[in-house]
């Protein structure tokens, strides 16, 4: 079970301090890709540029996550018409080459390059680096009493799950990794989480 059901260091000052410092830096960093991904978005697949969405995060609070669309406009409302796609066990619904990409969403998704507005998540204190992925409302209502401790720290760009292999668990593994991120962390072990999801993306 580990120390603690809960480890303190997801509410360090450590962890806050780490997610702040790269947050920032990585928004100056790459503001020179932003605006290109902004404007290769615009000319390839219109506006909007950014994909914004409700999703659950610490203690069961909604926030608006940042992404840069990936999808066709309209392709939340169209999700029913892909219900036979769907190659997710459990609540949550995904499909690997997903129709509704756009051809640059396609490119986007896959280098996880998509996920670089959630840096402001970071900086709003919605997010953190490493944590569990925040899941959709309609689907964090599905989970159930055990699977909902995943909402007692923020969310995560990346997790476990990530690293791991996200298309290639069950959802019952999925979770058991986030429950296990709970009892124990560290500021080495999120290192490690980072560098090994930037080696799977840009490998």
């Amino acid at each position: 079970m580990g120390k603690s059901v809960l480890d303190p260091y997801h509410f360090s000052f450590r962890k806050r301090f780490f997610d702040l410092f790269f947050s920032g830096m990585g928004v100056i960093l790459l503001f020179p890709i932003f605006l290109f991904l902004s404007l290769i978005i615009m000319i390839f697949s219109g506006s909007p540029v950014f994909f914004v969405q409700k999703r659950t995060g610490l203690n069961g609070k909604s926030f608006n996550i940042f992404k840069f669309r990936t999808m066709k406009n309209g392709a939340q409302r169209n999700q029913y018409k892909y219900k036979k796609l769907n190659e997710a066990d459990g609540p949550v619904f995904k499909i690997h080459n997903d129709p509704r990409f756009t051809k640059i969403g396609k490119i986007l998704s896959r280098t996880g390059l998509d996920e670089l507005p959630q840096l402001f998540n970071v900086i709003k204190g919605e997010m953190s680096f490493v944590g569990p992925r925040p899941l959709p409302i309609y689907e964090s209502r599905k989970l159930n009493r055990i699977q909902k401790t995943r909402e007692m720290i923020k969310p995560g760009i990346t997790s476990p799950w990530v690293v791991k292999g996200s298309h290639s668990l069950s959802f019952k593994e999925w979770m058991n990794l986030d429950t296990e991120y709970l009892k124990k962390a560290s500021l080495k072990q999120d290192i490690k989480i980072i560098i090994s999801t930037l080696s799977i993306l840009y490998r």
